[in-house]
């Protein structure tokens, strides 16, 4: 009962935006015309069906792992009103994207309310979750369940990460794989963030089409916090980048207390247009016999006074969960080949994002990319 509560919950979040327009799987990368229905011939399937194996190929035989085109720019795109509402009626035509202050032609635009994705699910296995897992526990779980319905797809792989980073689950799917490995996981030790985050980008078997169909996205569950990496937060946030990944996400940051690696997770979300929910921030103000104090002074846990600590922790968990799933089915999803200045040999490029008829809204994007791939060894 319980799974199935929640997961009416997320599907309606996921599911309430109507398709505009879509593009084909194994359809050649940006070949769908703005504002029309992708229905690529045969021969288009074909040549993309191949391109995809022969990228799969080159990363196998090569050790390389995630290359991607220089030539064309996937912007993934968010858009809600004031009141955080995501608006699901906008059309190609009302976009204006700058590519360092250059306007774009807009080649493909999609806004598909089941966008083909591969998600890696990285949990925080530190001991600094210790005092929620089980909650958290429950929501991630509900959470691949919604992602991933069974069709092949959508794809998600699991990394955990404590004192070093596993990858716990290849790319599948199968989301009763993860979900059964969630399952077994129980937190403890240092955290190695960074060095999960590269091992996503670097370390697991890839879908042909990425990273346009499907999109490349990370959630993280966990509070920014690093202790342990052998890579640096400006490392991967670099390879993340060039491998147009957007991170998203939920921060298991307790109530009440500091958090000095906020704005790590921030500046992964910002950077590479995702976002970040914090479940457990001011759950309790309105929450009758809740004490606000720490049970002692070396515990980080609060001494509840009600049952209705305990339905507000699940009940902030739940909605932020499915405030992510909802973002990244609900996005819509552009693609322009630069038209760069001559003379312009900038490696790194701005981009921003307008909505010119609707000046007040939010628009939420990655803030620019890499002009040339990375080539990382396995």
């Amino acid at each position: 009962m319980h799974r199935s509560i929640l997961a009416v919950c997320l599907g309606a979040l996921a599911f309430g935006i109507p398709a505009i327009t879509q593009q084909s799987v194994g359809e050649k990368p940006g070949t769908a015309p703005v504002g029309t229905k992708a229905a690529p011939s045969q021969a288009a399937q074909q040549t993309g069906q191949q391109a995809g194996k022969a990228q799969e190929q080159d990363t196998q035989d090569s050790g390389l792992k995630f290359t991607a085109t220089p030539t064309e720019v996937i912007v993934p795109v968010t858009v809600t009103d004031v009141h955080g509402k995501f608006l699901s009626d906008l059309e190609a035509n009302d976009f204006r994207i700058l590519d360092e202050g250059r306007s774009q032609k807009i080649r493909f635009f999609s806004h598909d309310q089941r966008q083909p994705i591969v998600i890696g699910f990285l949990l925080d296995m530190s001991a600094s979750t210790r005092t929620h897992w089980k909650t958290f526990q429950d929501a991630i779980m509900e959470m691949v369940w919604g992602i991933l319905p069974g069709d092949p797809r959508y794809t998600g792989y699991l990394i955990t990460y404590s004192t070093e980073a596993e990858l716990a689950i290849n790319t599948t799917p199968d989301a009763d794989k993860i979900t059964d490995k969630i399952r077994t996981l129980r937190p403890g030790g240092n955290a190695a963030l960074f060095d999960a985050i590269y091992r996503a980008c670097t370390d697991r078997k890839l879908v042909p089409g990425e990273p346009y169909e499907p999109r490349r996205v990370i959630v993280i569950m966990g509070d920014g916090h690093d202790t342990s990496s052998k890579k640096s937060f400006g490392q991967v946030l670099e390879l993340a980048q060039r491998n147009l990944v957007t991170i998203y996400a939920i921060s298991t940051q307790n109530f009440g207390f500091d958090n000095p690696d906020k704005d790590v997770l921030e500046r992964f979300a910002a950077e590479t247009g995702g976002r970040v929910e914090y479940p457990l921030d001011n759950l309790y103000k309105d929450v009758s016999g809740y004490l606000s104090h720490p049970t002692d002074e070396g515990n980080y846990v609060y001494t509840p006074g009600t049952g209705g600590y305990a339905a507000e922790i699940s009940k902030g968990i739940i909605k932020a969960v499915g405030g992510i799933s909802g973002d990244i089915t609900q996005q819509y999803v552009m693609r322009y080949i630069p038209d760069i200045a001559p003379g312009d040999t900038r490696e790194y490029r701005h981009i921003k994002v307008t909505v010119p008829s609707l000046p007040n809204v939010n628009i939420r994007t990655k803030t620019g990319y890499w002009i040339a791939p990375v080539h990382q060894k396995q």
